[in-house]
């Protein structure tokens, strides 16, 4: 009397694939000096000396390796209480949103502000960090908030209420041409095709300066000889 086998069946097929295929080929690391270059304005070289620059500011505070909120504040903009736009620039900069910024997030983000990325981008940056409320569109109160924020600032600057509301309702005047009471990226990139100097802040003239800023070790070629010059 016969009986059916406990075993199951072996699939010689998928073994077969899996030796003919081979073992599985390592995936490259996104963060890698090459995939940055590939992705951002940063050339090679730019992107080894944000690594000297990220090192710095990812331990002015927690020896961790990792940009947190604080130490972006601080370093980047010299704010140690609460700065409106600075916030905003780390909201955008955290891609992962995990209240912290790593190499990857800091370099791809970083890119909008090289002087090599072309206008349209740095304007619809420049759209997400007044789009408070994240709708694609900034409201009055958005605008108003970042006056206020600004004031809070620069003590130089000493505006009432009323002038606020003025300062305010003429940037809508000239900026809201379908009159709706609020401003879209459309009518947004159309103020600063007309008006560059709207976004000047989008450029930081200084990343073209980042190799001798924050100058990289020296590497070796195969041969054991020095990759760059030594500086006399």
């Amino acid at each position: 009397m016969g009986c059916g086998s406990s075993t199951p069946a072996v699939d010689v097929g998928s073994d077969l694939r899996a030796v003919n295929n081979g073992p599985a080929k390592p995936q490259p690391d996104p963060d890698s000096t090459e995939s940055l270059a590939n992705e951002t304005y940063f050339t090679p070289s730019e992107v080894d000396a944000l690594r000297e620059l990220y090192s710095k500011l990812s331990n002015e505070l927690h020896q961790d390796n990792i940009i947190h909120k604080d130490e972006f504040m601080w370093a980047l903009f010299k704010a140690n209480k609460d700065n409106l736009f600075a916030e905003r620039v780390f909201e955008l900069f955290d891609i992962k949103q995990n209240n912290v910024i790593d190499f990857g997030e800091f370099t791809r983000s970083l890119s909008v502000f090289h002087p090599k990325a072309p206008l349209p981008e740095k304007a619809k940056f420049a759209f997400r960090i007044y789009d408070i409320g994240g709708n694609g569109r900034i409201e009055r109160e958005e605008l108003k908030r970042f006056l206020v924020a600004l004031m809070a600032d620069n003590p130089d600057v000493d505006l009432d209420e009323q002038a606020l509301d003025e300062i305010v309702d003429q940037t809508f005047t000239e900026m809201d041409l379908t009159k709706d009471g609020v401003i879209n990226p459309e009518e947004w990139t159309t103020l600063v095709h007309r008006n560059p100097d709207v976004i000047s802040f989008m450029t930081l003239p200084v990343l073209q300066d980042v190799c001798l800023r924050y100058p990289t070790p020296n590497k070796l070629r195969p041969d054991g000889s020095n990759s760059r010059r030594q500086q006399q």
